[in-house]
Formats: structure tokens, sequence, C-alpha cells
């Protein structure tokens, strides 16, 4: 019996032109075995993970924050916290009257090392806008940002201290992140014309 999954790679989407438009580059599996690899570098450069704080930015880094805190606990035999944060308040691409980050969570930042957590690194707008929201909040004693995917294109001086994978992108292409906690299945796909992501 032949399976229905889809290869790594492969192309799965044309349009009536026979342009193909949607690559697939990441399944479940793939995407567990990144989280993991992820989970083993922090737990090496944060050695206990007794001071860490994971912050997980919304919508789709909080899922991954999750699971890179139950790697942790399998790994360190401690699970860090793990807090959301909402930084659209902080956004300087969109106006807001007020600036308070809508966060979840009773972690205590001040003094701990807090880990960025994000499905997609780009321009850097949004880590800026975590940063700052961050700082209004408490002031921890180090932030380091762990990334999903880095598409490149940064628009501010901000480099991840985690990477999952790199994909070389154009800025006409845009990188889809699905996790199952939100969207029902877990993937990464590169559509090759689009909005931005």
């Amino acid at each position: 019996m032949r399976s229905s999954r889809l290869a790594v790679g492969a192309f799965f989407v044309g349009n009536f032109r026979g342009e193909i438009r949607v690559a697939l580059l990441m399944e479940e599996d793939d995407m567990a075995r990144v989280l993991r690899r992820i989970a083993h570098q922090i737990a090496e450069r944060n050695p206990g993970v007794e001071d860490v704080v994971l912050a997980g930015i919304r919508r789709r880094g909080v899922p991954l924050a999750e699971r890179i805190a139950a790697d942790l606990g399998r790994i360190e035999g401690v699970r860090p916290p793990v807090i959301a944060v909402d930084v659209a308040p902080y956004r300087d691409d969109r106006p807001h009257p007020e600036r308070q980050a809508t966060w979840t969570g009773n972690s205590e930042l001040a003094g701990h090392k807090v880990i960025l957590i994000d499905d997609v690194l780009y321009t850097g707008r949004t880590v800026r806008a975590a940063l700052d929201a961050l700082v209004d909040r408490g002031r921890p004693s180090a932030v380091q940002l762990a990334v999903l995917i880095d598409r490149g294109h940064r628009e501010l001086p901000i480099r991840a201290d985690y990477v999952g994978k790199n994909i070389p992108t154009s800025h006409s292409e845009v990188v889809w992140v699905r996790v199952r906690e939100v969207d029902g299945i877990d993937a990464v796909s590169l559509e090759k014309e689009g909005v931005g992501h």
C-alpha cells in the first residue's frame, strides 16, 4: 500500500499555467527532531535550566515553546515555565494607542534568562516588539532567541541564538508554519508568491 504522505521537498500545488507554487519543507517528524535539537542546544548553553523562562510569541511560538519545555524536562529533569506574549501593541508597523502586551502565565522575569520562541524570523520587527514587552514586564538577566525557521531579510540587527532551519527566501515567497495545536497539522511549507509572513 502506498503512503499518501508527501515527501519533504516535494512541490505539491500548481496553478492553471502549470507553475509550481508551494513546497513542503518539514513534516511532523522533522519538526519534532528540530525542536529536540533546539532543546539540547538550550540545555547545553543553560545547564540545569533552573533560571530559564520560555516566552512563546503568539501565536505559533507558544505551542513551540511548550514542546521545547517538554523536551527540556526530559533532558534536564526540570521543565522550565512557559509564558505567552502577544506583542501586537508593540509592533511599529501597526497603530496602537496603548503599549501594553498581553501576557499569559505568571512567571517572574526579573533576574531570569528568558528565551523568546517564535516560528519564523523574518524582518526582526516581531522580536523587537517582544524585547520591548519584556523590558516593560521586568528586567531579565539575559534574553535569548529560538526560532523554528530563519528566512533572512532582516530589517533590524537581530539574530537568533537557536535556529531550527535556515531557509533562503525571496521577499515574494511566504513561509507557512502550521502546528497541530492551532492548525491541526505540523508542517512547514514555502509558497512561491503571496503576502509575506
